[in-house]
């Protein structure tokens, strides 16, 4: 076992984190784990791994869900391509590996949503193979471990981390050393003010040795954050009933459930809502009362910066013209719905009967 590994190991041994997944070697639980853990905290991501496990044990159970109930379950962690992912994902190992995860790397990419640190994780994890998990604690280790000045999200540096990390992996443990540069990473070698002096690695560290810790890992510009504005309609009927429609298409928040949706490229005043094209038609044999309408309210997602406002509306007579049905407000949160849009119902649903 080279001296990296070592060291990496025998911290981890007396600093890792306790977390219920890293009590099994099941290959469908560290994958559910894995799954719900990108792009989310553990402290966030915790609560819903046990409610995954407890509604879907197995992924027998999983693979014969609905996806409506998957995405219900995940509500509120955001990035629901994971989620359907998931779905599909199961049925491939119900229906192409008879019921059983792949015990392969090559096998475990063929997944639906598993990319190489996911299968990584899994190889090392469940069945103790030499396979290395890169997600960006270990690349932020080793950037500064070794001063690497290629940029971690550029093709080059992509070939160059994961072919590093392969090497490092000792095949003796190659499990617990992607636990490990992982726990390392987001414990002591934290992207802001890590605690270099008392770090193990401090005289092998070649950002310490030369005061560049800040410098690493490098990262190339961020993609352009593009804004979309979005005027809800919370449009109440006989007080007791609200319209809801399904999200369709190749966009986020796919076969979820929203308020109709009037999307503007930039910004409009309330008037200029009322005036648009698309209200003139949703409304057109309809009589409504705009009873008030929200202040802005930035929701932020990858790449993208939600606008929203919300128009409470109260049908008066006449008929909605728009493919979204009346739904009763007792059963609204049974719909999955986007966070943003949860937020806001389920605050006015309160002062509703508050009053």
């Amino acid at each position: 076992m080279n001296k990296f590994a070592k060291h990496l190991i025998n911290w981890y041994k007396h600093n890792g984190r306790k977390l219920p997944w890293r009590e099994t070697r099941d290959p469908y639980t560290i994958w559910v784990s894995e799954i719900i853990l990108q792009q989310t905290r553990i402290s966030q991501g915790t609560a819903y791994f046990h409610r995954f496990i407890e509604r879907y044990p197995n992924v027998s159970e999983l693979a014969s869900a609905d996806e409506h109930d998957v995405l219900k379950l995940w509500q509120g962690l955001g990035y629901y391509s994971r989620a359907r992912n998931m779905l599909a994902a199961a049925k491939q190992v119900m229906n192409l590996f008879e019921g059983q995860f792949p015990r392969t790397y090559k096998g475990l990419l063929q997944l639906r949503g598993v990319g190489e640190y996911t299968a990584g994780a899994i190889a090392s994890i469940a069945y103790n193979l030499p396979h290395a998990a890169v997600d960006g604690n270990a690349l932020r280790v080793l950037s500064r471990f070794y001063a690497i000045d290629t940029p971690i999200s550029s093709t080059k540096g992509k070939k160059l981390f994961s072919q590093l990390a392969t090497e490092m992996v000792p095949k003796e443990a190659p499990g617990m050393f992607n636990q490990a540069i992982m726990d390392f990473g987001a414990m002591q070698c934290t992207p802001r003010s890590p605690d270099c002096p008392s770090c193990s690695l401090a005289d092998m560290c070649l950002a310490y040795i030369k005061n560049r810790v800040q410098n690493y890992p490098v990262k190339e510009k961020k993609a352009k954050v593009r804004d979309r504005y979005m005027h809800y309609l919370f449009i109440r009927y006989k007080d007791d009933r609200l319209w809801l429609e399904k999200r369709n298409g190749q966009d986020i928040w796919k076969n979820m459930y929203q308020l109709p949706l009037i999307e503007s490229y930039e910004i409009l005043l309330p008037e200029q809502v009322l005036r648009s094209k698309e209200w003139q038609t949703i409304f057109y044999n309809a009589q409504v009362e705009v009873r008030s309408v929200s202040n802005e309210i930035i929701h932020m997602l990858s790449h993208r910066k939600i606008h929203a406002f919300f128009y409470e509306i109260q049908l008066i007579k006449g008929e909605v013209q728009h493919p979204a049905k009346p739904v009763y407000l007792k059963d609204i949160f049974n719909f999955a719905i986007p966070k943003l849009i949860e937020n806001y119902l389920t605050e006015k649903i309160q002062i509703t009967q508050s009053v």
